[in-house]
């Protein structure tokens, strides 16, 4: 059975601790020539120091004035669409490399104390990432370092090998155009006719992601913990991409990515990679103990994540997030049932807030080993506010409408399945294991997420 030791013992390993955490967080992310989200913007650029989509053989000086203009008709900036399923693919990125779980506040065996004398209050080591009611106890410290690896597959359930994207001409309209086109009107869509061809896209994307997260909780009383995350993180990126100007009739090019109009070519392909290594978003949790006795516990969790991590290297959200959280546990011999239900507010317009539910269990399977599975899930509140594109309807020379992603419009709500044991190594140090898979397919998810972790309590 654990001691409670006493305050002044324990201050020294957490001051050791919180320096450890400074320390790290004051490293630098690693420096490279283009950051990632840069690179995930160069699949769409076809020259060197071009805009995306813009067609430099459409541009070239060789050309006559009538065609040159024609290598602008597709740039994000000459149409508002294509700027939007750039920007998307972008930011769900960014979201989902930084909403990596991150361990429990409390670990091990806890007690409360009843005239100086120690009652068992959890026997089993706990949850991995779900939160107990119980905390520490005053002047007890919890450290502990994981390490979560995972390679994302899917994108709203589309999977990142196969993404198909169509990016349309701009709407043309300038003095003298209805003249030129025989009286049509070239407000509509579709006229001039050349503003049907299209350019499709098939991306092949490569995401892997290793989060080393260093954590330590110190019990301020015995109903109060104060915890401290930082984690280390590396996004390695790789991609390429296939584009194909879609002509539509005539026996020239205005559209092309090189050559002439009479001798167009209409594809061209890109490949890029990247990796970036630095601090992610470091989080602050507090937890409070409202109510405990013997086989039941209730506690309520904030838990802050500040932007520390550099968003355009993919390492952090770039904005300030809060999870708060109410805590029920309960405990039937070995069996110990959880319930967390709470809110996350991100404090950024591009990003929606959530309803997180976690239920789950954990259950001492022997002396030194414990079995904890968890539904942790994840709801957005409102419409998605990483909106892609609608459909393009066209207006001539017939009404059709094309569909610019093979991208669902689906909601971006998170279900995953947990499943991990903790192993007692010794008197004070647990070993953690840990699965984590996708029940549902909102958002950009991997097919699985695995966790080990080594965490020391005294």
């Amino acid at each position: 059975m654990r001691r409670h030791w006493p305050l002044r013992r324990s201050t020294p390993a957490l001051t050791i601790a919180l320096a450890s955490a400074m320390t790290l967080a004051a490293l630098p992310s690693t420096v490279q020539a283009q950051r990632l989200r840069e690179r995930i913007s160069q699949l769409f650029v076809f020259g060197e120091g071009e805009e995306p989509l813009f067609l430099a053989g459409s541009a070239t000086s060789s050309n006559p004035a009538s065609v040159r203009a024609h290598g602008t008709h597709f740039i994000p900036s000459a149409a508002a669409e294509n700027g939007s399923i750039i920007g998307f693919i972008s930011s769900a990125l960014a979201a989902s490399v930084s909403n990596v779980p991150i361990g429990a506040t409390t670990s091990g065996e806890t007690f409360r104390f009843e005239g100086g004398v120690p009652v068992s209050t959890a026997t089993s080591a706990g949850p991995i990432f779900a939160e107990r009611g119980q905390t520490l106890g005053r002047g007890r410290v919890l450290a502990g370092v994981n390490r979560s690896t995972f390679q994302f597959s899917t994108l709203r359930g589309r999977p990142l090998s196969d993404v198909g994207l169509v990016f349309t001409h701009e709407n043309v309209d300038y003095d003298g155009c209805d003249a030129e086109q025989g009286g049509q009107d070239c407000s509509k869509y579709g006229v001039p006719v050349l503003e049907n061809e299209a350019m499709s896209f098939n991306l092949n994307l490569n995401i892997a992601v290793d989060v080393t997260s260093f954590y330590t909780t110190f019990g301020i009383t015995d109903r109060i913990d104060f915890g401290v995350v930082v984690p280390l993180q590396q996004t390695s990126f790789s991609g390429t991409s296939f584009a194909q100007i879609d002509p539509f009739g005539g026996t020239s090019a205005a559209h092309f990515f090189s050559g002439t109009p009479t001798d167009p070519v209409l594809q061209a392909t890109k490949t890029t990679k990247g990796n970036t290594f630095g601090i992610g978003d470091v989080a602050a949790r507090v937890k409070v103990n409202a109510y405990q006795s013997q086989n039941t516990a209730v506690a309520f969790l904030a838990d802050a994540r500040f932007p520390t991590g550099d968003v355009e290297d993919l390492l952090g959200l770039g904005h300030f997030a809060l999870r708060s959280q109410a805590i029920m546990s309960s405990r039937f011999g070995n069996f110990s049932p959880h319930l967390n239900t709470g809110f996350l507010y991100r404090a950024d317009e591009s990003q929606n807030h959530a309803v997180l539910a976690t239920a789950g269990f954990d259950h001492l399977l022997g002396p030194k080993v414990t079995l904890a599975v968890d539904i942790v899930s994840e709801f957005q509140v409102g419409a998605s506010k990483l909106a892609l594109p609608k459909p393009i309807f066209y207006d001539s020379p017939y009404r059709r409408s094309v569909n610019p992603t093979t991208i669902p419009d689906i909601r971006d709500d998170l279900i995953n399945g947990s499943f991990g044991f903790k192993f007692l190594a010794s008197r004070n140090v647990i070993v953690v294991t840990n699965a984590l898979l996708p029940l549902n397919r909102g958002g950009m998810r991997a097919n699985q997420l695995w966790t080990m972790g080594l965490e020391y309590s005294f």
